[in-house]
């Protein structure tokens, strides 16, 4: 009887290892036009298996009374920001590991832009532009593009996107970012403020 119960926890053991070792797969497919956000969110292990899917049409209502419930309460941005400064560089380096930890499977986003004056249009698009130049050519599997529209404000977008994540990565560097006290201070302090 205890051979068996053995035997069970190593194949949990080695299931968990072979799916941090392996990787999670995210898909977020979304299209954005005037207020109204349709899209899916998927996430796979083992790359095929799927354990979370999340359709989301856009909820006007649902916001607008989250907003009147939330109304009451104010957040203090300040002290969130005084108890981050000293945690600045070590979340610096935990995002430097966590980009190295993702692989893009796919980031393909279109962009339509428009403001009521032309010129402001023109000079904001030619932003975007530019920075789009330095984007898209660090992936190949980057295509971000974005157009101009002059007919009155307008910000609308449709994309698809496809990640892997590699846990087994990122766990050493979570565990030594938590172990931190100013780190779990200021996790504390957005916690508070919720």
């Amino acid at each position: 009887m205890l051979n068996i119960l053995w035997m069970i926890i190593l194949i949990i053991i080695l299931f968990i290892i072979i799916l941090l070792v392996i990787g999670i797969k995210i898909s977020f497919i979304y299209t954005k036009k005037e207020s109204k956000i349709n899209g899916c969110l998927k996430i796979l292990i083992l790359k095929k298996i799927k354990v979370y899917s999340l359709t989301f049409p856009s909820q006007d209502d649902c916001a607008d009374e989250n907003e009147k419930e939330n109304e009451g309460k104010k957040r203090d941005f300040k002290k969130i920001l005084e108890l981050a400064k000293p945690c600045f560089k070590d979340l610096m380096e935990f995002l430097k590991k966590t980009i190295k930890s993702v692989k893009i499977k796919k980031i393909q986003n279109h962009l339509i832009f428009g403001m009521d004056d032309y010129a402001e249009t023109g000079k904001y698009i030619g932003i975007i532009w530019a920075v789009l130049a330095i984007i898209n050519p660090l992936d190949k599997n980057l295509r971000i593009s974005a157009e101009p529209t002059f007919n009155g404000s307008r910000l609308d977008a449709k994309g698809e996107n496809e990640f892997e994540i590699y846990p087994l990565k990122l766990l050493i560097p979570a565990i030594k970012l938590v172990s931190k006290k100013e780190i779990r201070n200021l996790i504390r302090g957005v916690l508070d403020e919720r």
